[in-house]
């Protein structure tokens, strides 16, 4: 195989048209990842709280939003946002969009159970504790159940920003360049090294994936060590005594 021509696509395969056109390939994946990420999130801590402080009456038809969202593929969302809405509503939605909008939307709703399960597992004490210093319960989610509820429900956090790396891919169906689009246009440019191109495709979520797994333990990690050290700093003047 003449690796020189598969080598010749791999700029294109890593940022599309870019700087000539817009990014497309492997950084558009990123970036489509890192802005379904941020809002995911984003929506996921409004729906975990909301799921916790609600009454009754506003909870039952948030958890319904929630479960219709948790129920219905990705690509389906993606499908009738680009192509209903205009049909619908006259409203000419970019690809770009539709798929952040999609991914941040489902992202959301699963997160948005690991937020309620984190604040959940705190435990009703810390609720009581908050109060008792004179806080408001909303006080007391934001300054003593909230820091300690991020810390269990990180593992969720990271474990869904990893599946929105690879369910960028669903993006080709509105046409939109990430990686999985850019590499069958080069499969059909070329037309005879299929797999060469496909095995690099799936080395570059790996590497993506791996880097976002392994940044989000570190920054855990960096997270715990200070507060570890400090308990150990308080148990040092008690075991002496």
């Amino acid at each position: 195989m003449p690796w020189s021509v598969f080598v010749a696509n791999v700029p294109y395969l890593l940022v599309g048209a870019f700087p000539d056109g817009p990014p497309g390939g492997a950084a558009l994946t990123l970036l489509l990842a890192l802005a379904s990420a941020a809002a995911s999130g984003l929506l996921g801590l409004a729906g975990g709280i909301a799921l916790a402080m609600a009454g009754r009456l506003v909870r039952l038809p948030l958890l319904l939003v929630i479960g219709f969202f948790r129920a219905i593929p990705v690509l389906m969302l993606i499908f009738w946002t680009y192509f209903l809405l205009p049909m619908l509503f006259h409203i000419d939605v970019p690809g770009l969009a539709t798929v952040v909008c999609a991914l941040s939307l489902i992202g959301g709703a699963y997160l948005s159970h690991s937020v309620h399960a984190g604040i959940r597992a705190v435990g009703h004490a810390q609720w009581q504790a908050g109060l008792s210093l004179g806080l408001t319960r909303w006080q007391s989610l934001r300054y003593v159940v909230l820091p300690q509820a991020l810390r269990i429900m990180a593992p969720s956090f990271v474990n869904q920003w990893v599946s929105l790396v690879k369910d960028t891919s669903l993006a080709y169906i509105v046409g939109v360049g990430e990686l999985s689009f850019v590499a069958t246009q080069v499969n059909n440019r070329l037309m005879v090294y299929p797999i060469p191109i496909f095995l690099f495709v799936a080395f570059i979520y790996l590497v993506l994936c791996t880097a976002l797994d392994r940044a989000a333990m570190a920054w855990l990690t960096r997270r715990r060590q200070p507060a570890a050290a400090r308990s150990s700093t308080l148990a040092k003047p008690l075991a002496g005594g």
